[in-house]
């Protein structure tokens, strides 16, 4: 019985061998490596790469040029009324109605107290800031790409909206000055310069500039009251109107320039395509 059972196992052995496919027969045949390249007797040479080494606040110096300065120019008139300079010049339209109530207290107080100290402002504010401004601008344009040169293009350009819109509430709202002289009395120009300037200067240099900038940009307004040339109210309205000019022109004189137009008129109709009349944009 044994012998029968080895000799069945035997064959279902060699039944199964016979019956497995020969995997050697369909195997796809190796193909033959490629060929390994030599390499070049001279290497290709690597392109240098150019990397810009000045500092970010002096990129947009590109841009300060004297064929922009037109251009620049007017952003800066009409960028005045970016709304984000509505803040500041709110919180100064209510400390110029505030200041009001305390113009003839002020006048009292400070008024004959230091005659050398409002003959210095009066000339350090007035006059003698275009010169100076004039001088520190050709300057600029000689000195290399860096602060100074970016900070004395915006003094020019500051000085010229300043007192644009200076000039243009003076002759709009015509008060009398305290000693009557005349009706240029609001705002203070001394005043709204000297900030301007100030608000530059701190922009471009910091607060260790910036601290004794605006405090000889507050002696000189306060100057102009021991002077009886001006109320306490006109002198914080100048310095409202010098901070937000200072503060417009360092920011779009560091912008790349946005649309070319500055206004934009267009017709336009109502809702159901009836009416003609004009649609007025400006960007800046």
């Amino acid at each position: 019985m044994r012998q029968f059972e080895a000799a069945v196992g035997a064959t279902l052995v060699v039944a199964l061998v016979g019956s497995t496919p020969c995997r050697a027969q369909d195997a796809t045949p190796l193909q033959e490596p490629a060929p390994i390249q030599e390499p070049s007797a001279e290497p290709e040479p690597l392109q240098p790469r150019s990397f810009d080494t000045r500092n970010l606040f002096d990129l947009p110096e590109d841009r300060r040029t004297m064929g922009a300065f037109p251009k620049n120019l007017g952003r800066n008139m009409v960028g005045l009324f970016s709304g984000q300079n509505l803040f500041p010049f709110a919180v100064g339209a209510g400390l110029t109605t505030l200041a009001s109530a305390f113009d003839g207290h002020t006048e009292q107080a400070l008024k004959g107290v230091c005659g050398a100290c409002g003959h210095t402002g009066a000339k350090m504010g007035g006059a003698a800031m275009v010169p100076m401004v004039g001088v520190l601008f050709v300057a600029g344009r000689f000195a290399p790409q860096g602060r100074f040169r970016s900070m004395t293009y915006d003094f020019a350009q500051a000085l010229v909206v300043n007192g644009a819109y200076t000039g243009l509430l003076k002759y709009t709202v015509k008060r009398e000055r305290p000693d009557g002289s005349d009706s240029l009395s609001f705002p203070s120009g001394h005043t709204s310069t000297a900030f301007s300037l100030a608000t530059i200067a701190s922009d471009h240099y910091g607060w260790k500039v910036g601290v004794p900038a605006y405090a000889l940009a507050s002696c000189i307004g306060l100057t102009r009251i021991e002077q009886d040339r001006h109320h306490l109210s006109d002198v914080i309205a100048g310095a409202t109107l010098g901070l937000v000019v200072g503060r417009t022109v360092s920011r779009l004189d560091s912008q790349a320039p946005g649309r070319k137009r500055l206004v934009s008129i267009a017709p336009a109709t109502d809702a159901n395509g009836q009416g003609v009349g004009l649609s007025l944009s400006a960007s800046w």
